[in-house]
């Protein structure tokens, strides 16, 4: 005679020991408050970029600075349907209870995959500008990736960020004094990871900047960075300067002011446009001249803007730790390859597949992150980490730190939320697993 064993239940103190993870809660707690999400949305696509737009319906340049792309939008698009084709296989029955969405670069722990992408000239949006949102990434625990055009300093905002992780994206100089005068800043602000971007030796064409002739740069908003340089304002016999721009930025009002004759005025759109002549200069480098940033940063230094296996090997070859597979959200080519197929594309490649797996090459993707899935996708497809870019800022425009801070936690428990649906438990669980966790179709 046969028995059946029952299954044992579990006991009171082993179900409360099965607790929602740390960013599932924050969803969970917007339940149990029983008020409308602070940004009246936790979508974080168009929806959100409706609101932002409406807010800045009386200063609708600054909204589409940010929002716009090169040309027809279509690269853009692109981004975002490439994720529409790849779909996630849920797997039932496995226990995904405890969640962990830590992960690790560059030998660092970091508590998720998720990186704050660098955007310049936030001062256009919120009066705070970036010392909210480094604020804020702190707060959450995810890295900060500080841009070049930025519209305050490296010291200021490595104050802001206090000990928060921070990197440091460059946008490159022509003259390697002024690189070098950067690079030991940021050394000694303690920005980690040196992110170059390559994609920007000169500014995209962008219908909308240029039908409204649209370009904080020239009253010097956006060039903080340049103007608080002893290197750089030593060439203008000038000296350097942590002060940045009012808020709102009015071009308007600035042209006024410049065709007045205000001295003050004259002198930062002279700085100004001696900054840019430096950042967006139009002259390109070559991968040769890699060789000088790798010399002089001891830390890592990975090249944003890679779109094809081709690159992604001779930067490889450079010597340089990872690479940011980007296409800048579409803001520099119209008609380009979409983010994720040159993700797809790049990992076909052995040379690069080989150095990954042996911890000697990083791969971060960027441009068109928008979800938790979105995050899962871009992870079994290869990428070790994902940066987020447009929505965070679109949280600093409507709600400032606290919107910043709203975005990042709302995409992190989507990411956690669903890996549990789907049956993960932790990054390694979906890091380069796509042949098992996704489906393409196209």
């Amino acid at each position: 005679m046969s028995t059946t064993t029952k299954p044992r239940r579990m006991t009171l103190a082993e179900d409360q020991h099965r607790t929602p993870q740390a960013f599932t809660s924050w969803g969970l707690q917007l339940y149990s408050s029983r008020k409308p999400p602070m940004l009246g949305t936790v979508s974080l696509g168009p929806e959100l970029e409706e609101k932002v737009q409406d807010k800045f319906k009386d200063n609708i340049g600054a909204y589409w600075y940010v929002a716009g792309s090169a040309g027809t939008d279509s690269t853009h698009h692109a981004n975002r349907a490439a994720f529409d084709n790849w779909k996630i296989i849920p797997r039932m029955l496995v226990d995904a209870t405890h969640r962990k969405i830590e992960t690790t670069l560059f030998g660092v722990k970091y508590s998720s995959p998720v990186i704050l992408a660098p955007i310049g000239v936030q001062g256009i949006l919120h009066p705070d500008g970036e010392l909210a949102s480094a604020r804020a990434a702190a707060k959450v625990g995810v890295p900060y990736t500080m841009s070049t055009a930025s519209s305050r300093s490296i010291e200021l905002v490595a104050e802001a960020n206090g000990s928060g992780h921070r990197w440091y994206q460059l946008y490159w100089p022509r003259n390697n004094d002024i690189v070098l005068s950067l690079l030991k800043r940021a050394k000694e602000q303690k920005f980690k990871v040196l992110m170059v971007t390559l994609d920007t030796m000169l500014l995209g064409f962008r219908p909308h900047d240029l039908e409204s002739v649209y370009l904080p740069f020239i009253h010097g908003v956006g060039s903080q960075v340049g103007m608080s340089d002893p290197v750089f304002m030593s060439l203008h016999n000038s000296q350097p300067t942590h002060d940045y721009p009012p808020f709102p930025y009015d071009h308007a009002r600035d042209d006024k002011a410049f065709f007045n004759g205000d001295e003050e005025m004259k002198r930062k759109v002279k700085l100004s446009s001696e900054w840019m002549k430096q950042i967006n200069s139009g002259v390109f480098k070559n991968w040769e001249e890699v060789k000088f940033l790798r010399d002089h940063w001891e830390g890592p230094l990975v090249l944003k803007g890679i779109q094809c296996s081709e690159d992604a090997e001779l930067a490889y070859k450079a010597g340089v730790d990872g690479i940011v597979v980007s296409n800048h959200g579409g803001r520099q080519v119209d008609g380009a390859i979409a983010s994720l197929t040159a993700l797809e594309e790049i990992m076909k490649s052995n040379v690069i597949k080989t150095a990954q797996s042996e911890g000697k090459f990083t791969i971060i993707f960027d441009s068109g992150i928008r979800t938790g899935s979105d995050i899962i996708k871009a992870l079994a497809l290869g990428a070790q980490a994902v940066l987020l870019g447009r929505p965070y800022v679109y949280g600093l425009a409507l709600a400032g730190e606290d919107g910043v801070e709203f975005v990042i936690r709302s995409i992190l428990c989507d990411l956690e939320v669903t890996m549990g649906l789907m049956g993960c438990s932790s990054i390694e669980d979906v890091q380069g697993k796509a042949d098992k966790i996704l489906r393409k179709e196209c």
